[in-house]
């Protein structure tokens, strides 16, 4: 199994962000010495819930900082973002890195109305708008002039520059909320990303890709890379003391989901949907305790066919020193196993 850490950092003071901010750098350069393989990165605006807020410019900095970990983003909101732009951004990214870069893609938030507002971009576009602006990004990377006309951009251009440092182009992930987004993403093999739940759902979702590959007559061989491609996120937290990481643990997903209900309560409009369901479960969402109890939860996800695991290893802005201390066990006591043949 390859593990890589999601840094999705809360700041619930706007006078912490730039401290925040720093430690979140340094979390990642940590993960990049221990041999963490990806750093992914998030995006929210206004309300602190990524206190970095831009993963395309905090990636910039985690490229020069940083030597072997890959930077993927898990999600760029892609309804805030010109595509062109973006295609560009992320190519430079890709020539800064050497070539470390994943581009994961959702429409944006599906709770955070306040976020579209500010952009002034219509929520009920989002999807729409996802599916064209991948079209256009793709169409950009080509390494040839575009000619693109769709419902929401209409352009011209000669050939990007620079051309993407991965050859045709970095990986290009998708965000899939629902089964039929996962389905519908096997049919253009595109991996996906799964959000943190249940392992039953985690498991309904790997079979729902695995079977529209199958039905889409994809060989054996590229229905095994797709999936060895596709990543499943769950926070995760490690201690000595098993006792301490759960109390730990429940405590900073309490924090971190009262933080995402307080701002939808303040900024959404008020009838916008404000919370997820089963938004705050802790034994759906969460893996703590000893490392041999890690690696029994782990062993889990294993078993229903999870090949990367994506860990917040930060929930709910946890004492900087805590979240080392549980990287770094989680490096030494953990990752050797799975890099055997269990």
């Amino acid at each position: 199994m390859k593990f890589g850490t999601f840094v999705f950092p809360i700041s619930k003071n706007p006078k912490n962000d730039n401290r925040i901010i720093d430690e979140t750098l340094e979390e990642v350069i940590l993960c990049d010495k221990l041999g963490y393989d990806t750093a992914w990165l998030s995006e929210h605006h206004f309300d602190g819930s990524t206190a970095y807020v831009d993963p395309v410019v905090f990636a910039a900095s985690i490229a020069s900082r940083t030597n072997r970990i890959r930077i993927g983003f898990a999600v760029v909101e892609m309804a805030l973002h010109h595509p062109v732009r973006l295609a560009a951004q992320v190519s430079l990214l890709d020539n800064l890195s050497d070539g470390r870069v994943i581009l994961g893609t959702g429409k944006g938030s599906a709770f955070n109305e306040y976020e579209y507002i500010g952009f002034g971009v219509s929520m009920a576009d989002a999807g729409d708008r996802l599916n064209e602006a991948e079209s256009l990004i793709l169409e950009a990377w080509k390494g040839q002039a575009v000619d693109f006309k769709g419902k929401y951009w209409n352009v011209s251009f000669p050939n990007l520059r620079p051309m993407t440092f991965q050859k045709p182009h970095p990986p290009l992930v998708r965000a899939c909320l629902s089964i039929e987004s996962t389905r519908e993403m096997a049919r253009i093999q595109r991996p996906i990303l799964i959000a943190a739940q249940d392992n039953k759902s985690i498991k309904d979702r790997i079979e729902a890709y695995r079977e529209e590959l199958e039905y889409s007559n994809v060989s054996v061989k590229d229905t095994n890379r797709l999936l060895k491609q596709t990543w499943v996120s769950k926070n995760v937290f490690v201690s000595e003391s098993s006792s301490q990481a759960l109390e730990i643990a429940r405590n900073s997903l309490e924090v971190e989901q009262n933080h995402f209900r307080k701002a939808r309560n303040d900024f959404n409009p008020g009838n916008a949907i404000n919370s997820p369901s089963n938004s705050n479960d802790f034994e759906s969402t969460f893996i703590a305790g000893s490392p041999e109890q890690v690696v029994e939860r782990i062993l889990e996800l294993k078993e229903i066919g999870v090949h990367n695991l994506m860990m917040k290893m930060n929930t709910g802005e946890m004492d900087p020193t805590i979240v080392r201390k549980s990287i770094k066990l989680f490096s030494e006591s953990v990752m050797p196993y799975f890099a055997t043949s269990h």
